[in-house]
């Protein structure tokens, strides 16, 4: 065994270049991944924010047609905040990263051999021979001078550039989606019900959209959960706390 973990009697001869199948390689994931984040980010926000409204007009009164009005108030509120902020948030990064994209073609115009030696450069602290690196930058050029610098360089995949509108659908349309179970809970159970089944409809729902995020993310989803569901109570409960004090002394 060599000290990278491959076996000492490994020939290149008996590999075979091949991305692993299981695994996401093809174009526009990043777009893919970026209105996936918005749709559980949105999701989560629109239970949260909506279960603390209705939770806290709960706690001041038993009113259905008060908490209606207030839960449909910050349903439509934060959806369209969400939407926009989305939008506003993605487009200063597509912005940028067109502007990076711009900046490169002009270089790789005007002295390319400088960025050819640039790209081996790069190549080379990753850990290339400089002779690999140089007639690895040169193939790469020559397949997709712009692709190749934009990877390299920026981290950007120029076929894949972030959607604001994308982006914007996906939050305000999952906000909504999740704004709707607290709603409809709290003004579907009877009063004296109300409040238990809300919690415990919401606390469900919170564990499935911390699961989702770090599903989505590659990560551990437990501690995911546990962050999710105890963030969101607690929420709710400050807001029923304040609700109930305002309702007994205005």
């Amino acid at each position: 065994m060599t000290t990278d973990g491959l076996p000492a009697d490994l020939e290149l001869d008996d590999l075979t270049a091949q991305p692993h199948p299981h695994e996401p390689h093809e174009g526009g994931l990043n777009n893919r991944l970026n209105w996936l984040r918005a749709g559980v980010l949105g999701a989560n926000d629109g239970i949260v924010s909506t279960a603390g409204i209705v939770m806290g007009v709960a706690g001041a009164t038993s009113n259905r047609g008060t908490i209606l009005v207030a839960g449909v108030a910050g349903l439509a509120a934060g959806a369209l905040s969400m939407a926009a902020g989305e939008y506003v948030s993605v487009s200063t990064q597509r912005d940028s990263e067109l502007a990076l994209l711009d900046k490169e073609r002009r270089e790789l115009v005007e002295d390319p051999v400088d960025e050819l030696e640039e790209l081996a450069g790069l190549y080379v602290e990753k850990g290339l021979s400089e002779e690999l690196a140089l007639r690895v930058a040169r193939e790469l050029t020559e397949h997709d001078a712009l692709g190749a610098h934009a990877e390299a360089e920026l981290g950007i995949d120029p076929d894949d550039i972030s959607s604001p509108w994308t982006a914007a659908w996906a939050s305000m349309l999952s906000f909504t989606v999740g704004a709707l179970l607290p709603l409809l809970t709290i003004l579907l159970v009877v009063a004296d019900a109300r409040v238990p089944v809300t919690v415990a409809a919401v606390t469900l729902a919170l564990a499935l959209t911390g699961w989702a995020s770090a599903r989505f993310g590659y990560g551990p989803w437990g501690r995911a959960v546990v962050r999710n569901v105890v963030g969101g109570l607690f929420a709710m409960g400050i807001t029923y706390l304040i609700g109930t004090l305002l309702g007994t002394h205005v």
